[in-house]
């Protein structure tokens, strides 16, 4: 059934670029919103959980308001996957500079690369992160940034292909020290890495306080930084009405291990008054609060007893 379940995955991402570079974009977004609307009709578990999160981020919603809020993460989600599928026969030039006829903090980027140490971006699950990535390989002529190893491998290559041709270097998270190793190499090289970081996918993650909540974040931002001295600058992404909004902000100082834990916390506050402000545009449709995950863990011993 695993295997069954990681072939129709791998078949539903192939058809959803076969798709969106066939369909004029105005109607493919049409199509992909409308299919958001669907899913939160039908109410699956990703729905539920999304909703479930974004609780969290507006605990003063109502009822009323959270159904439109989820409905907005939704489309949100959705309009993600469209320029995604599309962004591979997009002109990459033009979304570049589009991104930077809007981006701010810059200058903090710059500054950080002045000092000859590096730079690591993290940025949370917003916005469009392809397409920050977009403008940043453009600005710098690349950058090095790490990649889940998906099953089957047929959908992890399809992925790696595809932000490789956005001109992102792909590093393989597979659990050894290897992808470290590549990444302290490149920030030694005076270049920058980005990192995903609001979600944990290890058992070290730090703890942190988000949404007044025990959550976990990956240390791997803040290490990099203590380890390398490369300037940590946390990134905001969230979408505008037509295009993309991005937030470079000033680099948070991490300069011993010791300093990691504190560096961990400050990066999930400002990713969390992002957030605040934009919080339709946080893709989060996973359990992600330890509270989550331990009550679905006693859900399935109680079943199983």
């Amino acid at each position: 059934m695993t295997r069954l379940s990681e072939r129709l995955s791998a078949f539903g991402y192939a058809a959803g670029w076969r798709l969106a570079g066939w369909l004029p974009a105005g109607f493919g977004g049409t199509v992909f919103s409308l299919g958001a609307d669907l899913a939160v009709k039908r109410d699956g578990g990703g729905v539920r959980q999304l909703r479930a999160n974004l609780a969290r981020v507006v605990p003063q919603a109502d009822e009323v308001e959270m159904d439109e809020l989820t409905r907005r993460a939704m489309r949100s989600y959705a309009r993600y996957w469209h320029e995604t599928f599309r962004l591979p026969s997009m002109d990459h030039k033009q979304v570049s500079g589009k991104v930077a006829a809007s981006i701010t903090g810059v200058e903090n980027l710059d500054a950080a690369l002045a000092e000859g140490n590096g730079a690591v971006m993290a940025l949370p699950h917003s916005g469009n992160w392809d397409v920050a990535g977009v403008w940043l390989a453009d600005y710098l002529g690349g950058f090095t940034t790490v990649a889940e190893r998906l099953k089957p491998e047929s959908l992890y290559r399809r992925f790696v292909e595809y932000r490789e041709s956005l001109g992102f270097e792909i590093v393989p998270l597979t659990g050894d020290s290897s992808a470290m190793r590549v990444l302290l190499k490149r920030l030694r090289e005076n270049k920058a890495v980005c990192l995903v970081g609001d979600r944990d996918l290890t058992t070290s993650g730090i703890p942190v306080k988000f949404f007044g909540e025990k959550a976990r974040f990956p240390g791997g931002p803040a290490r990099l930084a203590a380890t390398t001295g490369a300037a940590l600058i946390p990134a905001g992404c969230w979408f505008t009405e037509d295009g993309w909004q991005i937030r470079l902000h000033p680099r948070i100082r991490v300069t011993a291990r010791a300093e990691v834990p504190a560096a961990t916390q400050a990066l999930a506050d400002i990713f969390a008054g992002d957030i605040a402000a934009h919080p339709a545009d946080w893709h989060m449709v996973q359990k992600f609060w330890p509270a989550d995950l331990e009550a679905a863990d006693q859900a399935s011993l109680e079943e199983a007893s």
